[in-house]
């Protein structure tokens, strides 16, 4: 009679190990969700289902690390290590961009609070909406088109997230809507908001970003808007894999984007500027000096070879 081996596949262990430690430290730090129970049932599935869902995994991974990291943040609020930037950065986007309008004065976030109409809330929604799945689905397609560029990409990603992260405990910051639901008073207890993207809701008759922003994990993180930073990155590696017709819609992506942050009271307009340069620094960091380290070239290609 033939004796019944199993056999894992490598990184069997380092997986059960993450995945075990990343739900112990959750269930002790906030607490576990269903998404942190699907999450984790997703990697597992796809790392043992077999040889292409696990490089699809190892090579998504990067998006893994990124999510447990932003996950994390919901344990640390960034207002327990530095005052948080109300007033402050308030006025000085009305010193640099308010203007006046029929005679009243405004911020581009006050004019747009008073002034909105449904085709602007509706685009608005749609590319908030996508702030996520655009970059993932571009991911994907580097995926299976070129690895090395995929690597570059997610590895950037991940980098300019870092940089967004860092600034986020170093100086955090009210986000607009803040400032006109409670003023220049800072509120410990404050929850998420939809704001702006409230219109989008109501007009598609669901609670879509409503549901989403209460799960938000740190809301003084205005300063820099990561949402902006996202499809510049996009854009950057669309034109490097010469993605053609998709880099127009890369494009108006951004400009979607960007727009959307400001008309919706989620972003300032310096909000939006300092997200497009940590784009900036993160792509120039990566491209100009990450790429040319010997052992980060050694790293991506072993990488590379892993997940092909």
């Amino acid at each position: 009679m033939k004796k019944l081996t199993i056999h894992f596949p490598p990184g069997s262990l380092i997986l059960a190990i993450v995945s075990v430690a990343y739900m112990t430290a959750m269930s002790f730090l906030s607490g576990l969700r269903p998404e942190h129970w699907i999450i984790i049932a997703v990697i597992n599935m796809f790392f043992f289902a077999g040889k292409s869902t696990r490089k699809f995994i190892l090579g998504f991974s990067i998006f893994a690390v990124f999510a447990m990291l932003y996950d994390v943040m919901r344990a640390f609020p960034n207002y327990l290590f530095h005052d948080v930037d109300i007033a402050g950065l308030f006025n000085l986007e009305d010193r640099l961009f308010g203007f006046n309008f029929q005679g009243t004065h405004y911020t581009p976030n006050g004019f747009f609070e008073t002034h909105h109409f449904a085709l602007a809330d509706f685009l608005s929604g749609l590319f908030y909406l996508n702030w996520m799945p655009v970059p993932l689905a571009f991911a994907g397609y580097l995926f299976f088109t070129n690895k090395k560029l995929f690597l570059d990409f997610s590895l950037t990603f991940l980098f300019v997230n870092l940089i967004g992260f860092c600034i986020y405990y170093i100086h955090p910051a009210a986000p607009p809507w803040y400032v006109s639901k409670y003023g220049f008073v800072f509120n410990l207890h404050t929850m998420g908001s939809p704001a702006g993207l409230a219109r989008f809701d109501e007009l598609i008759r669901m609670n879509v970003f409503g549901s989403i922003y209460t799960k938000n994990s740190n809301v003084f993180a205005a300063i820099p808007s990561l949402h902006c930073a996202y499809p510049v990155i996009v854009l950057f590696y669309g034109i490097k894999a010469r993605s053609g017709f998709w880099n127009f819609f890369f494009g108006l992506f951004i400009a979607g984007i960007w727009f959307a942050a400001v008309y919706s009271g989620h972003h300032y307009t310096i909000d939006v500027i300092l997200g497009i340069l940590c784009a900036v620094t993160g792509i120039t960091f990566y491209d100009l000096v990450l790429k040319n380290q010997p052992w980060f070239i050694r790293f991506i290609n072993r990488y590379a070879k892993l997940i092909s």
